[in-house]
């Protein structure tokens, strides 16, 4: 399936934008690049991304957990991304801070999640942590 904008916001297809990171997730470079990616993940409702780009001790461990994130996920129409600020997360970093709006609608209608989330790298890639 072709997408051609990329649900993230960025302008990019799909392709060439978080399908890169959802093909392999050694591809992010930055923690803007990974949060994006998994907010695309979320409309797709790709638990399996959304699992692995989260880190391995912070991530939902039982298989109903993860289920209901994805049935969540399924439930909502998902209405855009608002990056509201990047603290570090570059590159040459190894943690960093991204603040999002999220919205999307369900049925109380259009609903946000704003969050700063921090991402580190494990194994060599930037993985979500923790909301702060």
């Amino acid at each position: 399936m072709k997408i051609e904008n990329c649900p993230c916001g960025s302008g990019r297809a799909y392709d060439g934008c978080c399908g890169i990171a959802h093909h392999n997730i050694e591809n992010v470079i930055t923690a803007e690049q990974l949060m994006r990616s998994r907010y695309t993940a979320f409309t797709m409702a790709n638990g399996e991304y959304l699992n692995l780009s989260h880190h391995s001790k912070t991530r939902p461990q039982s298989r109903r957990e993860r289920r209901d994130l994805v049935k969540w996920a399924k439930s909502v129409k998902w209405d855009h991304l608002e990056v509201v600020q990047c603290i570090k997360g570059g590159e040459s970093d190894d943690t960093g801070v991204v603040e999002f709006k999220a919205y999307f609608k369900d049925s109380g209608g259009l609903q946000v999640i704003h969050e700063k989330s921090t991402f580190i790298k494990e194994n060599g890639h930037w993985v979500y942590d923790t909301a702060l």
